[in-house]
């Protein structure tokens, strides 16, 4: 792989993300220059905070056009992790805010009945099933466990953009996967040895 770039767009999980890339690639960049993206062979979208602010500061960088332009034009193979699989729906209730629109979803808030049992944030530990067959899972087992931190979720539209589900009280959409683009709600960053797994596939694809 030639060029592998984590997008800072001041609202990632950047450090933990890149040193368990660089724990597998060493060719990484963090940044946050058009000229990057323009030339990455592959991208990384990390993210933690606000949907709405997430598109302001993407916006305001000036790489909203870049990502739509390299990803839907170029169709250079790019993964969302957390906040940065949200980004990629048509629209989040975090903000009442547009996203990307690569995914015909929604991004919602848990809406827990058991409050004293399932808590939001959903924190921690969760298992993962699979929707569909997929080079990202290579050797990611059925059950295997992810470290999830969120409020939000999204609900996919098209059955077929359904990579993973996971349950917290209801099943929700933890993974999707549509032709180059690739998105999950978990931290593979923080999930040892099964989120390594997850990472170095993306890396080999």
């Amino acid at each position: 792989m030639k060029n592998l770039v984590i997008v800072d767009y001041g609202m990632g999980n950047l450090h933990s993300v890149k040193k368990k890339i660089m724990q597998l690639e060493k060719n990484v960049c963090v940044s946050s220059s058009p000229k990057d993206l323009l030339i990455a062979d592959k991208i990384i979208l990390p993210g933690v905070g606000h949907f709405k602010k997430a598109v302001e500061n993407l916006k305001k960088i000036e790489l909203w056009d870049i990502l739509n332009e390299v990803v839907l034009t170029k169709k250079v193979p790019i993964l969302g992790i957390c906040l940065g699989m949200q980004l990629m729906a048509k629209h989040s209730e975090e903000g009442d805010c547009q996203g990307f629109g690569w995914f015909d979803a929604e991004v919602v808030k848990f809406k827990i009945q058991d409050k004293l049992k399932y808590k939001v944030p959903h924190t921690g530990w969760n298992q993962i099933i699979h929707c569909k067959q997929s080079r990202l899972m290579l050797g990611v087992g059925e059950l295997s466990e992810f470290y999830f931190v969120h409020s939000y979720h999204m609900v996919c539209n098209n059955q077929s953009d359904k990579l993973n589900f996971t349950d917290f009280e209801y099943q929700f959409v933890s993974a999707i996967e549509s032709e180059n683009i690739f998105g999950v709600q978990y931290h593979p960053e923080k999930s040892h040895s099964v989120g390594k797994k997850l990472l170095q596939n993306f890396i080999d694809l």
